[in-house]
């Protein structure tokens, strides 16, 4: 919007030596003047609006660059975390691949090979396996162990199975059956 020209002190003395009309004039121009004050009034009310707008949004802006630089830290010991989390991660890599790389074929072939099922029995012999071991300390360990004391009795019972068989064989007729048993017992042995 255009502003009126606003006459100036020398227009006014100009005006008063032209004389009446010029007075005329200069008063028919203090309202248009009234109006470009109040227009400038206006304009300086908005411009104070515009200069509050822009502190508020540079003080916004400061709050967002102070969060930015938090940020930015922040992914900086993220990285650096990372960055000794990868390290321990190659180095870990760099100890595996070598027997993984062997272990290869295998895997291959047991996956390949392996079936539901089998692995369904692998799961329900691995929820066993407690009681398994349970079973083996507390009841087969100890017969295992006793065993070196029962071998002595043992040989106490066939030495003494071994005479009764040979008096049994000295009775009149038993002689004759032992025999035959024998010989049943020699044929059954080699079928």
């Amino acid at each position: 919007m255009r502003l009126p020209p606003v006459p100036g002190p020398r227009d006014v003395l100009a005006l008063v030596e032209r004389g009446g009309d010029a007075v005329e004039q200069l008063l028919g121009a203090v309202p248009r003047l009234v109006t470009v004050l109040d227009d400038a009034e206006a304009l300086v009310r908005r411009v104070g609006g515009l200069v509050d707008g822009i502190d508020a949004t540079r003080s916004a802006a400061d709050g967002v660059v102070e969060r930015s630089e938090a940020t930015v830290q922040q992914a900086d010991e993220l990285l650096a975390s990372a960055t000794r989390h990868n390290e321990r991660l190659a180095a870990l890599l760099d100890r595996l691949e070598p027997p993984l790389t062997r272990l290869q074929p295998t895997l291959d072939r047991l996956a390949e090979t392996t079936d539901a099922r089998e692995v369904d029995a692998l799961v329900e012999l691995v929820d066993h396996l407690p009681a398994l071991a349970h079973k083996m300390e507390v009841d087969i360990v100890p017969v295992l162990d006793s065993l070196s004391t029962v071998a002595p009795d043992l040989h106490d019972l066939l030495d003494v199975s071994r005479e009764l068989n040979q008096m049994l064989g000295q009775i009149p007729g038993l002689g004759r059956m032992k025999a035959r048993i024998d010989k049943q017992q020699e044929t059954e042995g080699r079928g």
